[in-house]
C-alpha cells in the first residue's frame, strides 16, 4: 500500500482526532505544547493530518 501525502486538515478533523475542543487546542498551540497551524491562505487554519497523529501517538505513550 503507498503511503499517503501529508493532507492539511480542518479544525472540525483535528477536534475529532483528538478529543480536543478548540479554546484547549488554541490554549495548547500557544503553549507549544501541540502541533502548529498552517494558513494556507485567507483566514482558514489547516493542520499536517500526519503532526496530528504523531501527537497523538505521543500522549498515548506518556
Amino acid at each position: 500500500m503507498a503511503s499517503n501525502p501529508d493532507r492539511l486538515i480542518s479544525l472540525a478533523e483535528v477536534k475529532e482526532l483528538t478529543g480536543l475542543g478548540k479554546t484547549m487546542i488554541y490554549r495548547m498551540i500557544k503553549a507549544g505544547s501541540f502541533p502548529q497551524q498552517y494558513k494556507p491562505g485567507g483566514f482558514a487554519s489547516r493542520w499536517s493530518e500526519c503532526e496530528i497523529l504523531a501527537w497523538r501517538e505521543s500522549q498515548r505513550a506518556a
